[in-house]
């Protein structure tokens, strides 16, 4: 097997509250709840993004399953109330839109869009649980400074 064997299919974010996270990937980003699901009664909520539908982002809070220690369970409360659990980067073709679109939904800016040194135009925001989300789109040559 070669790294080009292999595509990512899914991944999971800590948060606080389920249906809170939902609202805010389904109603303020655009994304599709999927697999509303979960074992022993720990629910988890995958979402996707209608445009990258084979990579889906499963909500999942921790600190509601049976099975997590109370003292794993406080460690990753911490680390979420720290914002240094959850990281996404999500490209997009207008970083400036989507800013206006997802500060207008009531979203922490953590920095407004900016060029960056790399070639790429970014702002980024913290969900509703502290997860810091890049939004990141490519510059072309000659596009920098708006």
């Amino acid at each position: 097997m070669t790294g080009t064997d292999l595509k990512v299919a899914c991944c999971s974010l800590a948060v606080h509250d389920v249906d809170e996270a939902l609202a805010f990937y389904r109603d303020v980003l655009g994304f599709e709840a999927r697999d509303d699901v979960g074992p022993q009664g720990v629910r988890r909520v995958g979402v996707r993004s209608p445009t990258q539908p084979v990579v889906q982002i499963i909500l999942e809070a921790p600190a509601e399953d049976p099975l997590v220690p109370p003292a794993d369970r406080q460690a990753i409360e911490g680390l979420m109330v720290q914002g240094l659990l959850g990281r996404l980067v999500f490209v997009t073709t207008d970083c400036d839109a989507a800013f206006e679109r997802i500060e207008a939904a009531g979203a922490e800016v953590m920095q407004e869009p900016i060029d960056q040194a790399d070639g790429v135009r970014d702002c980024v925001f913290l969900d509703p649980s502290g997860n810091m989300l890049r939004f990141t789109q490519p510059l072309r040559p000659g596009t920098r400074g708006r």
